[in-house]
């Protein structure tokens, strides 16, 4: 009766599941005030489905289980979880992490005993995203026989764990035959709320349909009495059914004129109306299964046997179902509304309360005994629980998804801690671990529970500096100067470990707000006179405070990296960000994507999405925009799902820079703006310089010369809000190329010189490039321009391309400025070829215009093959051609096989190629 007058809505949700079983799936919410008909409209959905079409998976989350990790999707999962077998090992090991110890049992059962005992074991801290991208994985292969459909009720109280899950599943179904439905009350959070999903909002049944809704329940009803159930309902169809229905009965006036009372009290007075017609036996066990809400079948009849003192059955609930207040499906029993449970407990006395209450305690300490019965052996000292837990937890972060294994590691010694002091830095190291995993919610738990007993004033700092460890905090709390004090007095206590730590978040802090020259020098000089033994992060420290003064050493060292590797995925972030900040983004390049695969193997999504961004930022000031576009493509994408948005918009001015290149003049500006307002808010220096390089190409691409020096003098300006004092000295090329257009170089002929200046204490690449480039467009006499032109081209830049092709081009223009025709052809057509391969259209465009004006027909570019494709595309073209499989693809790039398989029936036809040799040979000649 409920779906009168949803036509509509419902064939909304067919779409759904209809496009499912075309291949092409997808989600949907469906949010509503209770009794809206949310359940209703998903039953009449399902009981019209042929199994025969469409496999369904369900699940309903409970109060009991939203603080349980995993549960949801534990019983979501339980009946494919036998196509886990064809999973790669890291995600069969992901989904054995989460669900194997507590969450399934052999049988694959929901083991709701175990998960009441202990909430956070080890199985409950797995991490969600390798949880997540295994769940996509595993439902993909249970897809392959027969669509998918997932149905999940009252996600408002699904766990968060399974809920971020399912929020990177839903995100990744376009191209999969499965299909979610997810309900959740109107107004209440998720993170699915958050993961950009379409969303259905039901309304109240209009006057009409809601008068057919009464009709058809009671259609003698007078005439006085109907109007005032429509009246109270308000269109809502479980109002309108209950109301309707108690108003049939003997005591109907009760029930409904009380009008002063809320729609919610109303309706359970109602049911409880209705419970309270129910058999004594039958009224036991609603009232336990309302206290242990969730609970299984067969827990709720062991309880009844201990509060009536006999056995009771499966049969004895038959009357509540008949009066559809329950329903049952296998060991579980569910509450058809919450407002039903509601009634059931508001009609229970204390007394009885309070037995069904003890009863249930008896009944799962029984258990828990039974289970845990093992020989009794000789316990460890506390300091001997404390270094296990420190060794244990260091062993288990190397695992496929080892950071949250590791940080459950440290929270169980915490709990077996004979000391509060032990316990607290237990739970303080499990907390400074669970900041890499991106799960923000897991942090502030941690800190919560070491913050519940005494702390000193060093472990108070370290609860401080935590917290500031997440992206989004950059700004708040403690500054630079403050976290290098906290390390210094950390290292005089004999923890160098956790010192380096803390000195690496006030290097960062530095970086991105430029808390000045009296911080940066501190932090470096503790990075050098400490005696820390992680040499690639003592260099980044270095390169983010100190990249002029130390630029020497730290080049001459990750050269030796170089020809070295570390093979360790973190100490190759390291490197790699300690690369981009003293200019050798050649060098950069390399170590940031020798990090990602270990990075995406550990779960280390934190960090993961820190050295996409690096390695996207990089490559594209070298130009190499098939390395650029699907690194910050992925960067973008991954920190708006991790929530890390000061990443976000270091991606997203990355994305800016890359179609000022591109000569997607729009885009870049529209990415660039957006940027600005993401780092405006975190006061985030590197992330406006980026953004105001990127409009400064726009400008210039325009012809709008002022406009673009406008943009990049700002990087230059201490009192500006995008001046930073390292980037700044990699947008040199920029300032005076725009500064000679302009007609304006006098105004930065003193900038030039102090960098000059700056450039004989380091050997930085990228800034002894610009200096080159400014020395020759600057010079005031022809003879020395010409000379410093050549003695720049005949600089290595083997592996600087766009440099070389600027610096062509800038020489091509001065010969044309001097009438020299035909010698100014030669450096616009190397220039313009290699703008060409490299992608940079305005670039290009800028040398056929010249070429044209020296006499010479150019021809038209012709788009290489990267150009063609998407970010996420070229990624997978990439991959494949380097030979990996679809599913080594997939497991890269967090998609499931069959996702990569549609992209790449797409992409050869794109590119005209049948076969991934053929793929292989065309990217490589377009190199």
């Amino acid at each position: 009766m409920a779906l009168i007058g949803r036509g509509p809505e419902l064939a909304t949700v067919t779409a759904v599941v209809d496009r499912a079983r075309a291949g092409s799936g997808g989600a949907l919410l469906i949010a509503g005030e209770p009794g809206i008909g949310k359940t209703a409209l998903l039953e009449h959905l399902l009981t019209g489905l042929d199994p025969a079409d469409v496999r369904v998976l369900t699940t309903a989350a409970t109060e009991r289980d939203a603080h349980l990790p995993f549960a949801g999707l534990s019983r979501l999962l339980a009946s494919v979880r036998s196509h886990g077998a064809a999973l790669p090992p890291a995600q069969r090991a992901a989904l054995a992490g989460a669900f194997d110890s507590g969450a399934f049992d052999e049988a694959g059962a929901v083991d709701a005993e175990n998960k009441h005992k202990d909430k956070h074991d080890d199985a409950d801290t797995a991490d969600p995203f390798p949880v997540a991208l295994a769940t996509l994985g595993l439902l993909a292969e249970a897809a392959t026989r027969l669509p998918l459909l997932l149905v999940v009720e009252d996600l408002h109280l699904l766990d968060a764990a399974s809920a971020t899950a399912l929020a990177f599943v839903a995100r990744r179904l376009a191209s999969e035959p499965v299909a979610l439905l997810a309900a959740l009350r109107e107004g209440l959070d998720s993170p699915l709320n958050n993961a950009g999903l379409p969303t259905l909002t039901l309304k109240p049944l209009d006057a009409a349909h809601a008068a057919d809704v009464v009709d058809a329940q009671a259609p003698g009803l007078s005439p006085g009495l109907r109007e005032r159930v429509l009246a109270e309902a308000g269109g809502n169809p479980l109002a309108l059914t209950e109301l309707t229905r108690a108003a049939r009965q003997d005591h109907a006036a009760t029930a409904v004129t009380t009008a002063w009372l809320p729609l919610s009290t109303r309706l359970e007075k109602a049911f409880r109306s209705r419970v309270a017609a129910l058999p004594s036996r039958t009224r036991t066990l609603l009232v336990i299964a309302a206290v242990d809400d969730g609970s299984p079948l067969t827990e709720i009849l062991d309880v009844a046997r201990l509060v009536d003192g006999e056995p009771a059955g499966v049969e004895d609930l038959a009357p509540a179902v008949d009066a559809h207040l329950i329903t049952l499906s296998g060991d579980a029993l569910r509450f058809r509304h919450p407002l039903m449970r509601a009634a059931v407990l508001s009609g229970t006395s204390t007394r009885r309360h309070h037995a069904v209450r003890a009863a249930l305690a008896k009944v799962l300490d029984h258990r828990t005994e039974r289970q845990s019965r093992q020989p009794a052996t000789a316990q460890p000292s506390p300091a001997d629980v404390v270094a296990a837990a420190l060794e244990e937890a260091n062993r288990r972060i190397e695992r496929p998804g080892g950071v949250m294994s590791a940080v459950s590691a440290l929270e169980h010694a915490a709990r077996l801690a004979g000391r509060p002091e032990h316990r607290t830095e237990l739970l303080l190291h499990a907390a400074d671990i669970a900041v890499e995993s991106g799960r923000h919610d897991e942090v502030v738990r941690l800190l919560n529970r070491a913050a519940s007993g005494p702390l000193t004033a060093q472990q108070q700092a370290r609860v401080t500096w935590t917290s500031a460890r997440f992206q989004e905090n950059v700004h708040a709390d403690a500054d630079a100067y403050a976290l290098a004090a906290l390390a210094e007095e950390v290292a005089s206590g004999g923890d160098t470990g956790l010192a380096l730590r803390i000195l690496w978040t006030a290097a960062r802090r530095n970086f991105w707000l430029e808390s000045g020259e009296d911080a940066a020098r501190y932090v470096a000089d503790l990075a050098l006179r400490l005696p820390f033994d992680n040499e690639p992060q003592v260099l980044a420290i270095l390169a983010y405070t100190a990249p002029m003064t130390q630029g020497a050493h730290v080049i001459a060292r990750l050269k030796h990296w170089a020809a070295h590797p570390s093979g360790d995925a973190t100490a190759d972030r390291f490197l790699g960000t300690a690369a981009v900040l003293v200019g050798a983004f050649d060098l950069a390049a390399g170590f940031s994507a020798a990090s990602l695969s270990g990075l995406r193997s550990q779960g280390r999504v934190f960090q993961l999405v820190g050295a996409l961004a690096a390695r996207g930022w990089s490559a594209a000031l070298l130009c190499d925009l098939a390395v650029a576009v699907p690194s910050a493509a992925e960067a973008d994408r991954l920190s708006q799902e991790t929530g890390q948005t000061l990443l976000q918009g270091t991606a997203r001015c990355t994305k800016a820079l890359i179609a000022a290149l591109q000569g997607e003049l729009e885009d870049a500006e529209r990415l660039a703006e957006e940027s600005i307002v993401l780092g405006s808010s975190l006061r985030a220096r590197p992330v406006l310089a980026t953004a105001r390089t990127a409009l400064a190409q726009v400008a210039a691409a325009r012809g709008a010369f002022d406009e673009a020096l406008q943009h990049l003098r700002q990087l230059q300006d201490p009192a500006a809000a995008a001046y930073h004092p390292t980037l700044r000295y990699y947008a040199l090329i920029d300032l005076v190329d725009v500064a000679q257009r302009a007609h304006r170089t006098e105004e930065v002929r003193d900038l030039v010189r102090r960098m000059e200046v700056i450039a004989r204490k380091t050997p930085s690449t990228a800034l002894h490039v610009g200096v080159r480039f400014a020395r020759a467009v600057l010079a005031h006499e022809d003879e020395d321009a010409e000379r410093y032109f050549l003695e720049a081209l005949a600089s290595d830049l083997t592996r600087w391309p766009f440099a070389r092709a600027r610096t062509q081009l800038a020489y091509g223009e001065w010969l044309r400025r001097r009438r020299r025709d035909a010698q100014a052809r030669g450096p616009l057509r190397a220039a313009r070829d290699a703008f060409d391969a490299l992608g940079a259209v305005a670039f290009s465009e800028r040398s056929r215009r010249e070429l044209r004006a020296s006499g010479e027909a150019g021809s038209e570019r012709v788009p290489r093959a990267h150009e063609l494709l998407n970010p996420q595309e070229l990624q997978i073209a990439t991959l494949a051609a380097e030979g990996l499989t679809n599913r080594e693809i997939g497991e890269r790039l967090h998609l499931s096989h069959r996702t990569v398989s549609n992209h790449l029936h797409r992409i050869f036809p794109k590119l005209g190629v049948t076969s991934r040799t053929a793929l292989g040979h065309l990217l490589r000649s377009a190199d």
